[in-house]
């Protein structure tokens, strides 16, 4: 099911405080990625790198532990992470567009938060110089918003989290590692021949288990 940013941003206010916010950066001297507060002058939260041969993504803490991976598939497109050594497999919804869905491990259904994993939603809105990202949950509530500029040489962006998620540490992983995978995927998407050929003959792409409660905006594959 198709789910429409436009309709997302009417009617909501998204001023979050400062420390909400996260700044996603690039490093050329290092060809690294890093993600800190803004305006902090200490060690980054955390580093991104990029090993070329395993086409893999590894997410390290500021003390150089890897808690994370995301994989860059050369044809599919769908991709699996790894957080904290469980697995997470995000699956697009549609061929052509970019909105995938993945059953969250931390994101948990029930008041007290002790039922089955959410149906959780990444949705892109992709333009000639900013890709607008919004994380759902299964409710089809904002918990993350990811803002990049495609053509920035350094500071490529920043995140934007939400309610419980600017607290609760596995939350943040689990956003920060779905969310730059997918930005990594769109690169490669979007500028890749294999992929799409991958996108051509992607098996039927079925609705997961999250309702959208926003209204359906497109049509089915």
């Amino acid at each position: 099911m198709d789910v429409s940013l436009s309709n997302l941003s009417q009617g909501e206010d998204t001023a979050k405080p400062e420390s909400s916010k996260l700044e996603f950066d690039f490093s050329w001297t290092k060809f690294s990625s890093f993600i800190n507060v803004p305006g902090s002058s200490s060690n980054p939260l955390y580093s991104i790198g990029f090993k070329t041969m395993k086409s893999q993504l590894t997410f390290k803490t500021s003390d150089g532990t890897i808690f994370g991976t995301g994989y860059l598939p050369g044809v599919s497109i769908d991709t699996n992470c790894s957080i904290h050594g469980k697995e997470i497999k995000l699956r697009a919804q549609k061929r052509f567009s970019f909105q995938y869905e993945y059953i969250s491990n931390v994101f948990l259904e029930g008041e007290d938060g002790e039922g089955k994993g959410q149906m959780m939603t990444w949705v892109c809105d992709t333009g000639l110089k900013t890709w607008d990202y919004v994380c759902l949950d299964s409710r089809q509530m904002p918990v993350a918003r990811f803002k990049a500029n495609i053509w920035a040489l350094k500071k490529v962006g920043w995140f934007d989290l939400l309610g419980q998620v600017a607290e609760n540490e596995e939350m943040r992983d689990e956003v920060l590692v779905t969310g730059i995978t997918l930005f990594y995927l769109t690169t490669l998407r979007t500028a890749s021949l294999p992929s799409f050929f991958g996108a051509v003959f992607a098996g039927p792409r079925k609705e997961g288990r999250g309702k959208n409660k926003l209204g359906d905006g497109g049509k089915e594959d």
